[in-house]
C-alpha cells in the first residue's frame, strides 16, 4: 500500500545510502526538499479530502512575536523581542482526517518512520496521545499567512497537497539564534523583521516532503493570493511516547481539548 502512497521507484526510502544523503543535507542546511515524494494518485485524494473537510476548520488569527513568548516588559513595544507579527490559517485535526485516508497510513507505517528516525537522527518517533496533534491540514486562504518565528519543537515535517496561484511562499533565515545557549540574536532578528536582511525561500510543489529544523530558523509563509487555498499536512511526532499537546495550546490552534 505504501507504493500507492510514496514515489517508491524514484525514493527508496529504506536504502541506508538514501538515508544518508538526505541526513547530510538536513544537517548541512536544516532543511530537506524531497520533491514528488507523494504519488499523484495520493496528492489528488488529499486535495479532495481537504475540499471536502474545509468546514470542519477551525481558523485562528492573531498577533504574536517571533519568539512565540508573552511580551518582556524588560524591552519596549518596538524591541526585536516583543515586536508582533500576524498569523492565520485554518485547521483540521487527527480525529477529522478521514480513517481511510492516506495519511493514517503513512504516519503509522514503520517504514517511513524508520526513514525518518535515521534522517532526523532520532531513536523513536510516537503519536501524540491527545486525539488531535499528530496529523493536521493546515488551510491558508486568501490573505492568510504565518508571521515570523521560530519553532518550540527541534523539527517540522510537512507534506504540500495544494500550492496556491500566488503567495504562500516559505522564507526562512538559518541559525539565526541558539537556543539552548540563551543566544537570541536580537539584531539580526529586527533586520529581518524590517525587511532588510537576506532571506532564503524554498520551492515547494504539491507532493512534495519537506523536513525543517526551525527551532534556532527563523521563517514565515507570506499571505496567499489568489483563490486558490494552500494545503499543508504537518505530521507531528514526539521523541517519546505518551506526550500530549499542552491545552493551552490545543485551545489556541483548535479550539477544543478533544
Amino acid at each position: 500500500m505504501l507504493n500507492d502512497i510514496i514515489n517508491t521507484e524514484r525514493y527508496v526510502i529504506s536504502d541506508h545510502g538514501f538515508q544518508a544523503e538526505c541526513k547530510a543535507q538536513l544537517d548541512k542546511h536544516g532543511v530537506l526538499v524531497v520533491p514528488d515524494f507523494l504519488t499523484q494518485q495520493a496528492v489528488e485524494s488529499l486535495v479532495h479530502e481537504g475540499e471536502a473537510h474545509h468546514d470542519k476548520a477551525f481558523f485562528t488569527s492573531g498577533d504574536h512575536n517571533a519568539y512565540l513568548k508573552p511580551s518582556d516588559s524588560t524591552f519596549d513595544a518596538n524591541h526585536p523581542r516583543n515586536r508582533t507579527v500576524t498569523s492565520s490559517k485554518g485547521c483540521i485535526t487527527t480525529d477529522q482526517i478521514p480513517d481511510r485516508s492516506v495519511l493514517h497510513t503513512l504516519y503509522g507505517d514503520e517504514q517511513f518512520k524508520g526513514f525518518l528516525c535515521n534522517v532526523l537522527d532520532e531513536q523513536a518517533l510516537h503519536e501524540y496521545a491527545d486525539p488531535l496533534s499528530s496529523i493536521n491540514l493546515h488551510y491558508a486562504s486568501e490573505g492568510q499567512e504565518l508571521g515570523w518565528h521560530f519553532d518550540n519543537s527541534s523539527f517540522a515535517i510537512t507534506l504540500l497537497v495544494q500550492k496556491p496561484t500566488g503567495g504562500g511562499v516559505f522564507e526562512f533565515v538559518k541559525n539565526v539564534r541558539d537556543a539552548d545557549k540563551g543566544d537570541m540574536n536580537y539584531d539580526e532578528v529586527g533586520r529581518i523583521l524590517d525587511g532588510t536582511q537576506t532571506v532564503e525561500t524554498l520551492s515547494m510543489d504539491p507532493g512534495c516532503l519537506v523536513l525543517f529544523r526551525g527551532r534556532n530558523s527563523l521563517h514565515r509563509v507570506t499571505p496567499t493570493i489568489g483563490d486558490v487555498c494552500r494545503m499543508l499536512v504537518v505530521l507531528a511526532y514526539n521523541s517519546e511516547p505518551g506526550v500530549s499537546l499542552s491545552e493551552s495550546a490545543r485551545m489556541t490552534f483548535y479550539g477544543r481539548l478533544n
